[in-house]
């Protein structure tokens, strides 16, 4: 259970619905918002702004590939035990 108060994708309307919408079009075959994105739903703007630099950094390449970039992530998030 989240601690942090945020929007379902089946309760959202408006800016927020509109919002998720956008992240659906961008990551096909995703089921659900990452909960790490969910808790800023009720900041549609801020929402779209972390979105937007997580893949600009994250999901882009540059120095690194984007592959080699998700492999790190994945990496460290198993020696975190991390599900994300």
């Amino acid at each position: 259970m989240a601690r942090i108060r945020w929007v379902e994708e089946a309760e959202a309307t408006g800016e927020i619905a509109a919002a998720y919408a956008e992240w659906f079009a961008a990551n096909p075959g995703r089921p659900t918002i990452p909960g790490i994105l969910k808790c800023l739903s009720l900041r549609p703007d801020f929402f779209r702004d972390v979105v937007r630099v997580s893949d600009r950094l994250h999901f882009s390449d540059g120095h690194l590939t984007r592959r080699l970039k998700e492999m790190i992530a994945t990496y460290v998030s198993a020696l975190n035990q991390c599900p994300y």
